[in-house]
């Protein structure tokens, strides 16, 4: 009897907590519902292998408003971490003979491929430190875009585009320094200021 209302109080918190986590989650859902990640792929097709710039296996941790680094957004196909590759394609010709737009491509395992445009890369820098793990200095790859316009509907009003920065952990220094060369490369216009800052995991 001793330990068993401890027990109980001790579960009853735990609910608690569990269900204070499941509100929160949802009201960011709703929130974040008419945030469109990504824009159209440009094909269907396969990219013929001159068009792909680098890519690399990675691991996704967060999407976050621009400058507020522990909000994170949950954005269809973006909404948890994840192992994910990310590819950089340049103009190049598809299988099929279609011209491809240079742009990221961000595959999330067991999501959409979430594709963003080269003219929507705002910033390609470096972040220090995730909030639940420590990692070298400049460990994560954040890369600042702005997601496509959407138009006011049943989930929603209709969103300008707003900016938000991706955090990716890239293990392999050679695979980091193509995927940055790459992306610099066909987003020639991005800043690349060289600052640190955090991310929610």
């Amino acid at each position: 009897m001793d330990k068993l209302i401890p027990g109980v109080i001790v579960v009853v918190v735990l609910l608690g907590l569990l269900a204070l986590m499941w509100r929160s989650w949802m009201r960011r859902s709703r929130r974040d519902a008419a945030l469109t990640a990504g824009y159209p792929a440009p094909l269907s097709g396969t990219a013929d292998t001159t068009s792909v710039r680098a890519e690399a296996p990675v691991l996704y941790v967060a999407t976050t408003p621009r400058g507020e680094p522990l909000e994170r957004l949950a954005i269809r196909n973006l909404a948890f971490r994840a192992r994910a590759t990310l590819r950089v394609t340049g103009p190049g010709v598809s299988a099929v003979d279609r011209a491809i737009a240079p742009g990221l491509t961000i595959v999330p395992t067991g999501e959409e491929p979430v594709y963003v445009p080269a003219e929507a890369i705002e910033l390609v820098t470096e972040a220090t430190w995730a909030i639940d793990r420590a990692v070298e200095t400049g460990g994560l790859l954040l890369v600042g875009w702005r997601l496509a316009a959407t138009e006011a509907g049943p989930n929603g009003p209709a969103t300008g585009g707003a900016s938000v920065d991706s955090y990716f952990r890239i293990t392999d220094p050679a695979d980091r320094g193509r995927i940055v060369d790459a992306l610099r490369s066909i987003a020639p216009g991005a800043s690349s200021p060289d600052l640190s800052t955090e991310s929610e995991a």
